[in-house]
This record gives C-alpha cells, structure tokens and sequence, in this order.
C-alpha cells in the first residue's frame, strides 16, 4: 500500500493502517481536526446529494446516519457529485431506517436527479421528424434515448409522489397519498432537471427503447402490460419531455 493510500485508508479506518510512519502522523492531536473536517465533508457531500432523504429523515436523523455510510464507504472519486452511489442500499439494510421502508427508493431517486444532472449535453429529437414518418415505417425506427433520461418503476409504492414532495418546494401538492406502485421519469430538456409520473407500461416502453428495440416491439411490450395504453400520447409526453434524441445514422432518412 502507498503511503497515499494509507493516509487516506487511516482518515476513515486507522486500525486497519499497518505503515507506521502514517500511524504516527495520526497520532499527532492535530490529526484529529483534519480527520473531522474531512468526515464533515463526506456528511455535507451526502446531505446535499440527497435532499429528499434528509427532508423526510431530518438534520439530525441525516448526518447520524451519513457518518456511518461515510466510514464504511469513503468516496473513490474527488467528484463529491458522484458520491453516495452505495447510499440507497445502506439505507435499505440500516436497521433504524426499518420503519421507514421507502427511504431506500427516494434516496435512489435522489441519485437518478445526479445522474440526470451529470449527464452529457446532446441535441433533442424532433418530433416534426418523427411525424414524416409512414406508419409502416414508423414502427420499425429504432429510438435512441437522450444521455440524460432516467427512469424507474416501483411497484408497490408511491415513491415518486414521496420523493417529489420533498426534493424541491413541494409544488407536487400535499394531498393524501395513494399507496400504490408509481413510476418516475426524469429528465433534462434544457438547463434544469425536470421529473414527472410515468406508468409500468410506459417504463416497459422505454426498457424497450433502451434495449435498442424498434418502435414497433417497444409499444407491443408497453401493450403487453397495459392494453389500454395509448401510445402515441406516451410517445407524444416522452418527445415534449426530451427522453430522446437523434441518431445521427437515421436522422436524414425521411
């Protein structure tokens, strides 16, 4: 182990450090401070990446439970963005958070809104494009999803109305919840994240589209799980939200 490996092994788990030139720099008072701010780093970068969880749980509740996850996972990328990304699965498996069984899946959404976040720039597909199409044609076009769309289908609750009341300032409204499974598809059309409800049929769909299947095998699996789906009002939301964009192998074809 190099002595940087070791210096950063020791702020988080110093019994495990075997060089003794590091142990003896951790011994030193001063130590501990920068041991501290570091660990109050790790605790802030988790608040700020998940500020769903920290709403719903508290201050308090939050950084208790982040010293724990940051102890046991210190972050491997100096893009303090990117941490957290085991954070959900602690929670699932943190037994304070048993009587909270959603917590895990609203910090997975919470990391799905860094992803949408972080990711790459590109054009959106244009729908006047699209409706040049023949029919014929048009069910064997192979979509091609945008860098930044995510989705998410959970099946037995209604995670994404939990999550949206607390990410941001709670314009989703503060009706009762309905206990039920919800799907949540986020994402960036411009310079902000957007996120909005979406079906099981409409997750199929774009499960589909991400698999590289062409629009017409897409719509069948949307069909198999909803046999009322309309799918070209899917089609017409995930265009007008930007969920795709264009390939530039297929692009020019009329």
């Amino acid at each position: 182990m190099s002595f940087h490996d070791a210096f950063a092994q020791v702020l988080f788990a110093p019994e495990a450090v075997m060089d003794p030139a590091v142990r003896r720099l951790a011994e030193q008072p001063a130590f501990a401070v920068y041991r501290n701010t570091v660990m109050k780093g790790c605790i802030d970068a988790l608040e700020a990446n998940f500020p769903a969880v920290a709403r719903l749980v508290g201050t308090e509740w939050f950084r208790a439970a982040a010293a724990l996850h940051a102890a046991a996972s210190p972050p491997r990328d100096g893009r303090l963005l990117h941490y957290g990304e085991g954070f959900a699965d602690f929670l699932q498996h943190f037994e304070p958070a048993a009587e909270l069984p959603y917590l895990s899946d609203v910090a997975r959404l919470d990391a799905l809104w860094r992803e949408v976040h972080a990711a790459a720039n590109a054009p959106l597909l244009d729908a006047a494009w699209l409706a040049r199409h023949a029919p014929e044609r048009l069910a064997a076009l192979v979509l091609r999803l945008h860098p930044a769309t995510r989705w998410a289908w959970f099946a037995e609750q209604p995670i994404y109305s939990i999550w949206a009341r607390n990410r941001g300032d709670g314009r989703d409204g503060d009706e009762e919840l309905v206990w039920r499974g919800e799907g949540a598809l986020l994402t960036r059309p411009a310079d902000a994240v957007t996120w909005r409800p979406i079906s099981e049929a409409g997750c199929a769909f774009l499960d589909a589209c991400a698999a590289g299947l062409p629009l017409g095998e897409a719509a069948e699996q949307a069909l198999v799980l909803d046999a009322n789906c309309d799918i070209a009002a899917l089609l017409e939301v995930l265009l007008r939200v930007g969920a795709f964009t264009p390939d530039p192998s297929t692009e020019s074809t009329p």
